[in-house]
């Protein structure tokens, strides 16, 4: 009988650095980290960053503290560059 030579697939655990979201750690805590690519950028969020709205079709990251599993309350969409900076700057005010 022939041999199946086909890859296992290996289903990314949630929190798991090889999986969909990246563990990161800074002076502010720890944070699970998710890149969106623009093609998958289908929504208008408003970055916590620098208050400016994260337009349909713009690549951004998706953040969360480490002990949550993305739970949809504490989920943040950040600009990539905003993200990066934000232990230079303090968050701007949301505007309602």
């Amino acid at each position: 009988m022939p041999r199946r030579n086909r890859a296992r697939r290996i289903e990314p655990r949630l929190g798991s650095s090889t999986g969909w979201a990246r563990p990161e750690s800074g002076p502010d805590g720890d944070w699970l980290v998710r890149t969106v690519p623009g093609a998958r950028a289908t929504k208008t969020y408003r970055c916590p960053g620098c208050d400016h709205e994260i337009r349909p079709g713009v690549a951004h990251v998706v953040a969360w503290p480490a002990d949550e599993y993305g739970s949809v309350t504490e989920r943040r969409h950040w600009h990539r560059g905003c993200w990066q900076a934000r232990t230079r700057r303090m968050p701007t005010r949301r505007r309602w």
